[in-house]
């Protein structure tokens, strides 16, 4: 919705755009978080090209990248920035001074606390913001980070071989990261605004130029029919991805312009609209709300991609892959079947943190656990807390239905498509 004229600048954030943002009748903390995805997808290309492994050392890409990554923290976010850097340096102190058999619980307790009272200040004192800018997004996204080093960092140093399963033992971290290290980690232009999480050891290996190869030796690329190491681009993936944007932000755009979501509170919509028509209403503004997530997470993996991160080897035809960090599968999502299905297609690498952090570790009651971290995580209060009933239901309704005739297997696609939006 756009900000009333006369309106004050409520974002802490960079004020410079504001001209644009009452143009365009959107909010200034929008305008700004485009506008910083935009030029990192522009630096993201200069960075590949201009300072690849073979033209800069893995110290000039490291500043080079989390120099930016905090330019773009402090224009979105301004002061409200504070907060990640102060969570980032606390959690350095932790890695360099616990125990390696504590240094995960630690690093865990003290991420999610700071997270979980930044939410608690949000929702019941500020009730959402006495300015609209949201920094929760980045802290969420270097809460994961945090959490993951800290893991691999435990499984590789304070751990035998013998104790991690397959996936631990490829991603354990050896030795403690410099302080150059964990902030570019951190702190990095590609994800700092949208994310996504992702491993230490991918992105180490990325900033020193041994992530294609490394990748491509995981597939024994010999076998997929090239006779030497291919160095592949990702420009195709990213003007794809790039697409995929663009037709989100239109449908999103024109969606949310001819059904708003304000009206569903309008008194005239609820007490003389049907009960189907509302229903039916209420399924199309939720649906179109999905487009927003399509379009920044589809962005930010384009902004990895345009850097030269994100690829995750070949796929059966040969061709590459550049889907290492994809958050989402739309298609799958749009024809999923199944609450499963659709959850293991939204939110990827959250659904893979959650996993790594929680899920292969906890002692007792690992899917609770799980739906609970989660829970905190997303500061959706008690609503995430009740997946687990929704899950359940929509099963039993998937087994109903998908067993008896046509009319309802139609009747249940009707039922997941609201139930899961």
């Amino acid at each position: 919705m756009a900000e009333p004229p006369g309106a004050p600048h409520r974002t802490t954030g960079s004020t410079l755009l504001h001209p644009l943002s009452g143009l365009l009748g959107i909010p200034l903390d929008q305008i700004n978080f485009v506008a910083c995805q935009l030029f990192a997808l522009l630096a993201a290309f200069w960075f590949r090209i201009y300072l690849g492994p073979s033209h800069a050392s893995s110290a000039v890409r490291h500043a080079f990248a989390t120099l930016f990554g905090i330019y773009f923290a402090v224009f979105c976010f301004g002061w409200y920035s504070i907060h990640l850097f102060v969570l980032v340096m606390m959690n350095y102190g932790i890695m360099n001074m616990a125990s390696i058999p504590n240094i995960h619980r630690y690093s865990f307790v003290v991420a999610m606390g700071y997270l979980t009272l930044c939410h608690i200040s949000r929702i019941y004192i500020f009730h959402y913001g006495i300015l609209t800018t949201d920094f929760s997004g980045p802290l969420m996204i270097i809460t994961q980070k945090i959490t993951t080093l800290a893991c691999q960092l435990h499984d590789g140093i304070g751990r035998q071989a013998e104790e991690l399963t397959a996936e631990q033992n490829r991603l354990a971290v050896k030795t403690r990261p410099s302080l150059l290290e964990y902030l570019s980690y951190l702190l990095n232009f590609m994800s700092i605004i949208a994310g996504p999480c992702s491993n230490y050891k991918d992105y180490i290996a990325f900033i020193e130029g041994r992530h294609v190869h490394m990748k491509l030796l995981e597939v024994n690329w010999k076998q997929k029919g090239y006779d030497r190491l291919p160095d592949p681009s990702p420009t195709g993936a990213v003007m794809y991805k790039l697409c995929i944007t663009l037709v989100s932000l239109i449908l999103f755009l024109t969606l949310t312009k001819n059904f708003p979501m304000a009206y569903i509170i309008d008194n005239e919509f609820l007490d003389k609209t049907p009960f189907l028509s509302r229903l039916g209403y209420l399924y199309v503004v939720t649906q179109a709300a999905k487009p927003k997530y399509y379009f920044a997470w589809t962005l930010a993996d384009a902004v990895n991609n345009a850097a030269g991160y994100g690829f995750s080897g070949v796929d059966e035809r040969g061709a590459f892959r550049w889907d290492l960090l994809s958050n989402l599968n739309i298609w799958n999502i749009e024809t999923a079947t199944s609450f499963k299905m659709y959850i293991e297609n939204w939110n990827i690498q959250t659904a893979a943190w959650l996993k790594r952090v929680c899920y292969d570790r906890a002692p007792w009651y690992p899917t609770a656990l799980t739906f609970i971290l989660s829970a905190l995580w997303h500061d959706k209060k008690q609503l995430q807390t009740l997946l687990p009933l929704v899950s359940a239901s929509q099963d039993s309704l998937r087994r109903c239905y998908l067993g008896c005739h046509s009319t309802g297997r139609v009747l249940y696609c009707c039922t997941i498509c609201y139930a899961g939006c």
